[in-house]
């Protein structure tokens, strides 16, 4: 065959009959030659790092020795028993009977008391802010004459956090913003009262004042705060029934009433279901005092600032003042809370323990 000059054949070595005879079998021999030896390279190369990975599968690291030591998991199951919650003989929420003999109504109230029970983050952060805000909604319940047991409301509806949630209810009392207007809350781009803890509080007292005078019944009232009292008229009017533990509604709302109680048996005794929880270990009250304010206030940076506090500290105490201004084109009165002088300082709340 010919073969142009410069030509590579399919195997990558050069024309033979460009350089004769002789040079040519020199040449192919020299390729061939480099050929081998690269190959041999490569493949010693391969060779070299197989063994040295076999070699790494094969051996713990000391160091990673140290971090995960042999576990038996007989001890771990052995030093953790988990138990299953006692379900008391009777119960009542605000003095109303909870008819436990019913099968689902215990069984509902042992799912209750066993999520909050063993979801001991939670729980624990809730016994340890009750402390704190529990003597601020007490007396406001008391004044309006609505049973004790509302409290947990607000726990469950919280944690005693002023959180959002994806519908937009907000504060302790997760007000929705129409039904906090309905009940006289400001809300606003500067103002949001729902994040007042004693004016949200006293909305949530008139919501429930009204929902007890229609229904004639706590447990109904509490239970339409959760889905409202028109769902609660229709379904107690479709279901031709009386009492809420024989409504049947939204899984939401039917675990409602049940967390409450749950939350109220472990609160009133947390020990019993396993939170050793010392005096020291809750959130202490905090001193404050009340700065009366009736007109705009330009700048609550320089207005903390005079007060002697950090403008993060002002936003502590007065979470509803939702801007760094405060307007007040009506001379409307406000009551804005700083902490007390050295009141910041743990030790001294605690009685420095």
């Amino acid at each position: 065959m010919k073969y142009p000059d410069n030509f590579i054949t399919p195997t990558g070595m050069c024309n033979p009959e460009k350089f004769g005879n002789i040079r040519a079998l020199v040449a192919i021999f020299n390729q061939m030659k480099q050929r081998i030896f690269y190959f041999i390279n490569t493949w010693v190369f391969v060779l070299l790092l197989m063994v040295i990975n076999l070699s790494c599968s094969r051996q713990t690291p000391q160091s990673e020795q140290l971090i995960y030591p042999p576990v038996n998991l007989d001890e771990i199951v052995g030093m953790s028993p988990v138990y299953s919650i006692e379900i008391p003989d009777t119960l009542d929420f605000a003095g109303e009977p909870v008819p436990l003999d019913i099968f689902y109504i215990r069984e509902n109230l042992d799912r209750e008391l066993t999520v909050n029970t063993y979801f001991h983050s939670s729980t624990l952060m809730m016994l340890k802010r009750a402390n704190r805000w529990f003597p601020v909604i007490e007396p406001i319940l008391k004044k309006n004459n609505l049973p004790d047991d509302f409290k947990y409301l607000a726990l469950i509806e919280s944690g005693f956090e002023n959180v959002t949630s994806p519908a937009g209810a907000v504060g302790f009392w997760q007000f929705m913003k129409g039904t906090a207007k309905e009940y006289n809350l400001e809300v606003n781009d500067a103002v949001d009262e729902r994040f007042n803890v004693e004016k949200s509080t006293e909305a949530a007292c008139r919501y429930l004042i009204e929902a007890y005078a229609e229904y004639k019944n706590w447990t109904l009232a509490a239970a339409s705060y959760n889905t409202g009292n028109n769902r609660i008229d229709k379904e107690l009017a479709r279901q031709r029934v009386s009492s809420y533990y024989d409504l049947y509604l939204s899984n939401e709302t039917t675990r409602y009433i049940f967390r409450a109680l749950a939350v109220k048996l472990i609160f009133l005794n947390p020990s019993k279901y396993g939170f050793q929880v010392s005096k020291e270990d809750l959130y202490p009250q905090i001193p404050t005092k009340i700065i009366t304010v009736n007109q705009t206030v330009s700048d609550l940076v320089d207005f903390a600032h005079k007060h002697k506090i950090t403008y993060k500290t002002l936003k502590y105490f007065n979470p509803w003042l939702r801007d760094d201004k405060l307007p007040n084109r009506w001379g409307k009165i406000y009551q804005i809370k700083i902490p007390e002088e050295g009141s910041l300082i743990y030790s001294k709340l605690t009685g420095g323990k």
